[in-house]
């Protein structure tokens, strides 16, 4: 059979191989032309969205600030980053970031064909490695591409950063790279760098300063000025400010006086500043933003720390707990707060946070010890509260109470082993006395004493079963930070204000998401002690005079040219040893021990231990300040009294009398008159017990009875007893 071929004429055939060759052509073209479309397919399917560089969309860091504005520390998950808008970036930085990474920046598209040019030129004639990527590559790559050098990443390199020109102007592709661009391990963007680096804000770059964060994006290990090689980041640094004198952001002489500055870096062991008091702040942002936000949610927190007074703080219990060491006291803490205002102004939570000898990292201002006799102005602000006077007496001998916490008898010591006849509240309070304090709380009611206490912020004594009368020794577990709110109160004439460790905070779009204004005036708090017992109980607590038997004059609870209450506490066991002390500006709690709870060895008490940093502190706070005496409210009068019994004095039988302090109502209005005819035991010429029948006499002589009941008697001799440095 013929084939169609040869039935057609030459013309024909003619045209049939045209159309064959045409159709040939076309079909190789559509080939083509699928294949591109099945490789931008392929190349697009998982091309992620430019939308993405966004910064203010990505995981940030939680910066927390002293409230003068010095980093203390970030909190981050991945990534140190904090992003910031391109107004807050000095030009400086913005132009040597330009010089040294894309020169022409402004003036190309996506990709620099001539920079790439110059890139090789660079390379072989003058044997200088200059980068051919734009900035816009260099973005596109480091936030949502790899790092692999592979032809299908440059491909979607260059096609994201097409259209990543297309989505953003200049400045804000100029801003993305510089809160975005890796500064070395987990460091991006430049605010983040120049915290790191030099311990300020970006906006506070000097142009050496500037010059230098701009180097370290090429190879950011290699050049770190904290790595292996600090010189090579020096000289990519001049390399960096010969760049901007050649594009004509700055001079020759600029150049040369960048080139030769000092760049001080800071310290890398201060990467945390005031450690404790940091993750204090933490566990509160915990607690009210979750653990997520306050890791990836780019807050802002200025906090009420004062970074002098807390390094100023930490240097001395540091050093004074180093004194310490052959009394076995290895650890240290303190805390320092404005009472009117809450404001956490120091929190030393140990005597060094790294040491791991201590458990340095445990914060001893929130953890839970025996307060010693520091909690006694609790007690005794009741017994005001309850009639009793900074004048009444008590007897101070050997004495046991019914029904302690193990159901045997309570028969408490004094610190000095001793015993002290009839103490007047002032004096028993000011010399710490054991005996006084216990009978005072047997008046009170143990009830009564924890109810106050917590209406003063101590929050940890709620188990009343537990105490017994030793509560007003210290036998509950209190934290410093509640001591602190409850010393506050006396400060404040009664009223508390709970601690406010954080003064502001700001989202990542500077949303202020809480804002603390400190009030005016501590009346704005809660009122819950009279402003009487408050100053009553401050004048005792500031009286030298009034702890002269176990203190003496000069001891380190007095802050000279100063009027300030100050109250020790030590534990039975040497466990725990205290100082607590306030004006009407400042509360300073003070602790010295150790954290495993060996006691400590020989230390005699607070004057000796937690007393020293106690004073260093406060005579640092009130430096230049004049002396500001508490003030007498007009609810407390004075009146002259008969010193021991708190009556006023016989004018026909004188007595020797003493100023006092009263809440009106509470003043005395019966005569001292304590002449009695009571039985004398005649082998110890003193009262002779009750039943007594056997050496006995009746005689007259001066006898004075405490609220508790128990009889001294004044007129018969008793033994002086020997001071002891007290607790």
């Amino acid at each position: 059979m013929p084939k169609l071929k040869d039935k057609l004429n030459p013309l024909a055939i003619l045209h049939l191989e045209r159309y064959s060759t045409k159709t040939k052509v076309l079909a190789l073209i559509g080939i083509c032309v699928l294949l591109t479309v099945l490789l931008f397919v392929f190349l697009l399917r998982d091309l992620p969205s430019p939308t993405k560089l966004a910064g203010s969309n990505q995981p940030q860091s939680t910066n927390i600030y002293d409230r003068n504005g010095t980093l203390l520390y970030s909190f981050y998950e991945g990534r140190d980053q904090t992003y910031i808008p391109l107004s807050q970036i000095p030009k400086i930085a913005q132009e040597a970031t330009i010089s040294i990474e894309d020169r022409e920046f402004y003036h190309h598209g996506a990709i620099d064909i001539r920079g790439i040019g110059r890139a090789i030129v660079s390379i072989i004639l003058h044997h200088r490695i200059e980068g051919g990527s734009t900035i816009t590559q260099q973005l596109v790559k480091n936030s949502l591409l790899s790092s692999e050098q592979t032809i299908t990443r440059k491909v979607k390199e260059a096609i994201l950063s097409f259209a990543t020109e297309i989505l953003y102007p200049k400045d804000k592709i100029l801003e993305l790279y510089l809160n975005e661009i890796p500064y070395g391990g987990t460091v991006y963007g430049i605010e983040a760098a120049s915290e790191t680096f030099f311990g300020k804000h970006a906006k506070d770059l000097t142009l050496a300063q500037a010059a230098l964060l701009a180097g370290l994006p090429e190879s950011p290990t290699q050049l770190s000025p904290f790595g292996a090689h600090p010189e090579l980041a020096k000289q990519r640094q001049l390399l960096v400010l010969q760049a901007m004198q050649e594009e004509g952001y700055i001079t020759k002489a600029q150049q040369a006086s960048a080139a030769a500055e000092p760049l001080q870096y800071k310290d890398i062991s201060k990467a945390i500043q005031a450690p404790h008091f940091v993750f204090y702040v933490k566990d509160y942002l915990d607690n009210k933003y979750g653990e997520k936000m306050v890791e990836q949610g780019g807050l802002n927190v200025t906090t009420s720390l004062d970074l002098n007074i807390q390094d100023f703080a930490q240097t001395t219990v540091a050093s004074e707990i180093a004194k310490l060491k052959g009394y076995h006291v290895t650890n240290g803490a303190a805390l320092v707060t404005r009472p009117g205002t809450g404001e956490v102004l120091a929190m030393v939570g140990s005597k060094d946070y790294f040491d791991q000898d201590i458990d340095g990292n445990v914060n001893l201002t929130t953890s839970r010890r025996q307060p010693g006799s520091s909690i006694k102005p609790i007690n005794y602000a009741v017994g005001l509260m309850k009639g009793y006077t900074a004048a009444t007496p008590f007897v101070d001998e050997p004495i046991c109470f019914p029904g302690g916490p193990d159901g045997k008898q309570y028969c408490p010591m004094n610190y000095d082993f001793g015993w002290h006849g009839v103490q007047p509240m002032r004096y028993a309070l000011g010399n710490s006395f054991n005996i006084p304090a216990v009978k005072m709380l047997e008046l009170n009611g143990i009830d009564s004493m924890l109810a106050t206490a917590s209406a003063m912020g101590i929050t940890t004594l709620t188990d009343a079963n537990r105490y017994g009368l030793a509560l007003t020794l210290g036998s509950g577990e209190v934290m410093m930070t509640d001591m602190n709110t409850a010393y506050g109160v006396f400060a404040n004439s009664g009223y508390r204000i709970d601690l406010h460790p954080v003064l502001k905070i700001t989202d990542r779009n500077g949303k202020v998401l809480e804002s603390y204004t400190p009030p005016p005036s501590p009346i704005f708090g809660k009122q819950v002690l009279p402003s009487g017992v408050t100053f009553i109980i401050s004048s005792m607590l500031s009286d030298n005079g009034a702890r002269l038997i176990d203190f003496g004059s000069n001891s380190s609870l007095v802050v000279k040219g100063h009027t300030v209450a100050a109250k020790t506490g030590t534990t039975n066991d040497f466990k725990d040893n205290w100082t607590f002390g306030y004006t009407k500006d400042f509360v300073v709690g003070t602790w010295v021990g150790n954290n495993d709870d060996t006691p400590m060895g020989s230390i005699a008490s607070g004057i000796t231990g937690a007393a020293p940093i106690w004073n260093k502190i406060f005579t640092y706070l009130l430096q230049d300040k004049p002396n500001e005496p508490f003030v007498q409210p007009p609810s407390v009068i004075q009146k002259s009294i008969c010193a021991l019994s708190g009556l006023l004095p016989d004018p026909a039988n004188p007595c020797q009398t003493r100023f006092e302090y009263f809440i009106k109502g509470t003043e005395p209005t019966k005569i001292e008159q304590l002449k009695q005819n009571v039985a004398i035991d005649t082998t110890t010429n003193d009262l002779a017990k009750p039943g007594q029948t056997v050496n006995v006499q009746m005689k007259d002589e001066s006898v004075l009875t405490d609220p508790t009941g128990d009889k001294y008697c004044l007129s018969c001799p008793h033994p002086t007893p020997s001071p002891t440095p007290g607790q």
